[in-house]
Formats: C-alpha cells, structure tokens, sequence
C-alpha cells in the first residue's frame, strides 16, 4: 500500500459506492411502496425482494470496509475548514454504521415476526428470535427510524458533494464519480 493518499478513489470504492447506492436506493423505495399494499402475494414478494436487497448490502458494505482498510481514500483539499472535514467523517462514519445495523435489524425483525428470509430463494437464514409480536412491532420501529436517519444522512451527504462541485469547486465530487478524472489528471 503506498504512503501518499490517491488523487480520486479506486474503481473498486467507486463501484461498490454507487452499487450500494442503488441498491440502497430500491429497497427504501420498495419498502415504502410495498408497505401500503394490502397482504398479498405480490406483497410477500416485494417484502422477500427487499430481505435480498439487505442481505446484499450487508455483504457488500463487509466488502466495503474491508477494502476501504487497505485503500486509503483521497485527502480532502487543504483548503477545506476542518469543521467540514470533522462533518465529513463524521457523516461517513454514520453511514457506515448505519449500513452496518440496518440489515440485521431487519433481520431481526423478521424473525420476530415468524417469517423466515430465505436469500434469493435458496438460502433461508436461521431465525435469531423466536416469535414475539411485541418484540417484533419494537424492532419495526427500530428498523424504520434507523432507514429514515439514513435517509437524512444521504441527503445531506449528497447536498454536501453538490456544494463542493458547484460552488467550491474543489473537485471532491469528482472522486467518486465514475469514467470522470478529477482536475489535474
């Protein structure tokens, strides 16, 4: 691993970022859609669809991590306040950590609720509690709150990165952005 940080993120960092972004991104939609369907099967499909869609991100923000720990990412511009840079990783690290509990909340919450997650329709998952409905309606709401901080988290990480592109100008957006080469390159 070299000592100097890169001018932009790897490949890799960009393509499991925008990934996890869209995956993300289909299953908050799909969970707030399907939530005001009536009971149905095409309703238990969406829920086992969004169980898979976790169950991805789970794995994927693991595989996140681990190359995030061996590939440093781009300094921030030195002439960033370091109040932003504090709000910076900050953000990030909630992100992560969000994206980290998430899923097994979810998961949680299925079990409490007696159904299995079976992973793509192959592999079920072993129930982590046993049924209890009460437990189950505590751990919907711990489920959906922590989605709704994410969500508000992603929204201000993505205000943040349009504000460094149009009117900073500092080129932190374009470190993400795949097929697009920061200034300078």
């Amino acid at each position: 691993m070299p000592n100097s940080t890169p001018a932009r993120y790897t490949s890799t960092a960009i393509a499991l970022h925008w990934l996890m972004f869209a995956l993300i991104a289909s299953g908050f939609a799909l969970a707030v859609y399907m939530t005001g369907l009536p009971l149905s099967p095409q309703k238990l499909k969406y829920f086992s669809w969004h169980k898979w869609i976790g169950v991805t991100v789970f794995m994927l923000v693991v595989a996140r991590l681990a190359w995030r720990l061996t590939h440093p990412a781009p300094a921030l511009p030195a002439m960033m306040p370091a109040w932003q840079q504090r709000a910076a990783a900050l953000i990030h690290a909630a992100l992560y950590a969000l994206v980290l509990v998430i899923p097994p909340t979810g998961w949680l919450y299925s079990s409490a609720t007696g159904v299995p997650t079976v992973y793509l329709g192959l592999l079920q998952l072993p129930d982590l509690l046993e049924k209890d409905k009460a437990l189950a309606a505590q751990l919907k709401l711990i489920h959906v709150t922590l989605n709704y901080t994410m969500l508000t988290l992603v929204v201000i990480h993505v205000a943040a990165a349009l504000k460094h592109h149009f009117v900073d100008r500092d080129g932190v957006l374009r470190r993400m952005l795949p097929f697009i080469k920061p200034a300078g390159e």
